[in-house]
């Protein structure tokens, strides 16, 4: 869903690292709607305050997470490439 369906942008990524502000991009258009723009958690869970970084200490089992979905998430493989995925993970991780 787009960004717009949110009430609020993101968090901006403020050290300019490419990878981080392609996840950002992708988090707004992709995973925003569901997990909040600042990753408070809605329809899906919380992401923000380092809470992937306690479920998922290995940054690779997050990303088999969203590539492979879980629950109600849906999985992203096929439609984010590996380089999309880690981006993003890292957005969540790193900046949320």
């Amino acid at each position: 869903l787009p960004a717009a369906a949110c009430a609020a942008d993101p968090p901006e990524v403020t050290n300019r690292d490419p990878e981080l502000e392609t996840g950002r991009a992708i988090y707004a258009s992709t995973c925003a709607s569901s997990h909040g723009a600042d990753g408070g958690g809605g329809i899906g869970s919380r992401l923000n305050n380092g809470s992937m970084i306690e479920a998922y200490p290995e940054i690779q089992d997050q990303i088999d997470l969203v590539a492979n979905g879980k629950g109600r998430m849906p999985a992203y493989v096929g439609r984010l490439d590996e380089e999309q995925l880690r981006a993003v993970v890292r957005y969540t991780r790193e900046i949320l």
